[in-house]
């Protein structure tokens, strides 16, 4: 029998390996007959970095970049020399998790440290960068990364302007002479799970401002300055980009990614897929078991559950789903193309239980669906 083990992390409590050795242990404990091929994944939240590594085998690289504010700070992202790949989050050098909550001003922040991290990248020589958008602390349509990268971004005057949210109205022409010299040499994949417009009331400011420190003057002035950028967008590089989908992902990198890095947008659970190769390594499989900390209505929005399921209803083969807890009903459960599902607090005494020992209880949900199906 041929099993794959493919799940992303319960958050807080257990890594996507830790997952994979939990429920081997527990199978191999019924059962020596099988063959166990550890495929952990990600959909580029939380987490992925150490799930990326697994497939690159790359190195931690530190680099001093600046933070959201223009204050120099070390950020560190992965590269692997064998493959010439880099994997960089924003969040490492332009994310809220680099400020206090009091501090959240996105009208003010710039993503010019993830432009010297990519930068950075390049000059190790990747040729391939993967680049994950979430958890950003920033609104400025990706023009503090673009300015690190060498676009310069002008006023009426030709006067080189602060890359921040809050001058995007003040645009008038971009600058693309002195761009990085092998910029256009390098393939970027963006990991990017928002299909939200660039503006708009369903856009970057108004659906993600208030949570980044914006009040609601500063929302409209930052949709405004998004709208009249878009403009010049629009007309420099022949596109509609209100119509791209993902355009307002990270306060506007997502468009930004697009143009500025001529990157494909895709979601991360797909990058992470293409990554590990999955497709191609779940032939001939009898199961998948894979799992999440929630099994929920949210499972089909993009998350790693959601992807397993395309690869394994593709290509036929049955999914086992072993979670933390699960907040759907049977026939729901059956309805997304589960065929088994199994709950760590179906057997925990109350949730501290759960999170301090889900590695024991996974090994027994593994135990017994090997004797289930043995």
């Amino acid at each position: 029998m041929k099993i794959i083990l493919a799940p992303d992390k319960f958050k807080n409590s257990l890594t996507g390996l830790e997952f994979c050795e939990a429920v081997e242990e527990g199978i191999c404990k019924i059962t020596s007959d099988v063959e166990i091929t550890r495929l952990p994944l990600a959909d580029g939240g939380d987490g992925t970095i150490e799930v990326v590594n697994y497939y690159l085998k790359g190195n931690i690289i530190n680099v001093l970049v600046n933070n959201p504010f223009f204050e120099p700070i070390k950020a560190t992202y992965l590269y692997a020399d064998a493959t010439k790949t880099a994997f960089i989050e924003m969040a490492e050098a332009s994310g809220v998790k680099r400020l206090k909550k009091e501090q959240f001003d996105c009208k003010n922040a710039t993503t010019f440290g993830t432009g010297e991290m990519i930068i950075d990248a390049i000059e190790k020589g990747a040729s391939t960068i993967i680049l994950g958008i979430g958890g950003s602390a920033t609104s400025d349509c990706g023009i503090g990364m673009a300015t690190a990268l060498g676009y310069q971004f002008l006023d009426k005057n030709n006067q080189k302007l602060k890359p921040i949210g809050a001058n995007l109205s003040k645009i008038k022409s971009i600058d693309a002479t002195n761009i990085h010299h092998k910029l256009s040499n390098v393939d970027f994949k963006i990991a990017c799970d928002v299909t939200n417009p660039l503006y708009g009331e369903n856009g970057a400011a108004f659906v993600y401002g208030a949570q980044k420190g914006a009040s609601t003057e500063d929302i409209l002035m930052l949709d405004k300055g998004l709208q009249d950028f878009s403009a010049i967008l629009n007309d420099v590089f022949t596109i509609e980009v209100q119509s791209v989908k993902g355009a307002g992902a990270a306060g506007g990198m997502g468009i930004a990614s697009k143009l500025f890095l001529n990157g494909t947008l895709e979601p991360g659970i797909q990058l992470i897929k293409n990554l590990a190769q999955f497709d191609d390594k779940i032939k001939n499989a009898d199961w998948i078991i894979t799992g999440e900390g929630k099994l929920d209505i949210q499972t089909m929005s993009g998350k790693t559950i959601q992807g397993v399921l395309s690869s394994a209803n593709a290509q036929k083969i049955k999914v086992a789903a072993f979670c933390g807890t699960i907040d759907l009903e049977e026939n729901a459960i059956e309805s997304l193309g589960i065929n088994y599902a199994d709950a760590v607090m179906k057997y925990a005494n109350n949730l501290e239980d759960a999170m301090q020992n889900s590695f024991d209880y996974l090994k027994k949900i593994a135990q017994k669906f090997a004797e289930e199906i043995n």
